[in-house]
């Protein structure tokens, strides 16, 4: 059998992307060649990360699992940064002390963070402030060494990271690159670079017949299709079985029996 698809799938931790399109080939009619180069440009624009949040919601995927952290941290008075520069440089102040801190127990530090100042928040932020929110790998005493090493204010929110149909690392992306840059161009998130993890990407030809078959146990996330005479093609979006934290469940109830 003919091997005119392609299938690509890329791999984000949990999160999976998954697409089937057409590839044209010499025998195919003048016709039949632009509606195949159609429908794999339409896959393709879905596959790939056009905006910031769609880059960060894979990266996100890729490095935390249900049960890591999403933290807010913001200043109090005494404390309060004048300028962009000013926060970004007490916040990795902020991740060198939390660096020493696991590093002396043998726990690196995974994280990606934004600053923001342009908005009101009702609950925690007023008047504008310098903040940041963060993702961030969980060790076990997380949640002291946090309020520990943020020295600039007890405005501290801490929340495990858990997924279903509404709460997703696209939703928590597209939250964190709500703020339009100060400068165009200007990057709205940063990472640690040198413990991130990237997406994986895999791209092979398969035969005309190959289907995409999503895990039993998965969430889906999205599905979109697109069809002519000629063509065809289909992209996916889900979380991979263990989305709901029970594989984390499953791993700290055999951690209690072996002690």
């Amino acid at each position: 059998m003919a091997r005119n698809k392609t299938h690509k799938v890329i791999t984000a931790g949990l999160l999976v992307i998954e697409a089937i399109y057409p590839r044209a080939e010499r025998p195919d009619s003048d016709r039949a060649r632009a509606a195949k180069r159609k429908a794999s440009s339409e896959a393709q624009k879905r596959l790939n990360a056009r905006h910031s949040w769609e880059k960060l919601e894979r990266l996100a995927a890729a490095n935390y699992r249900p049960g890591d952290l999403w933290v807010t941290v913001t200043y109090d008075d005494d404390h309060l940064p004048q300028s962009r520069k000013e926060a970004e440089a007490r916040f990795d102040y902020f991740l060198q002390k939390l660096r020493r801190e696991r590093g002396r127990m043998g726990q690196k530090v995974v994280c990606i963070s934004n600053t923001e100042h342009k908005h009101d928040h009702e609950d925690y932020f007023q008047n504008r402030r310098w903040h940041h929110h963060f993702f961030l790998n969980a060790t076990g005493d997380d949640f002291e060494l946090i309020r520990r090493c943020w020295i600039y204010g007890d405005n501290i929110e801490i929340k495990r990271i858990r997924l279903d149909k509404e709460n997703t690392f696209e939703a928590l992306a597209r939250y964190m690159c709500k703020e339009a840059p100060d400068k165009v161009g200007l990057h709205p998130w940063r990472y640690t670079r040198s413990t991130i993890q990237q997406p994986e990407v895999d791209t092979r030809r398969v035969d005309s017949d190959e289907q995409i078959r999503i895990p039993r146990g998965a969430l889906l996330l999205q599905d979109e299709r697109g069809e002519s005479v000629y063509s065809k093609w289909r992209v996916v979006k889900y979380l991979l079985p263990g989305w709901d934290g029970s594989a984390v469940r499953a791993k700290h109830r055999a951690g209690k029996k072996r002690r």
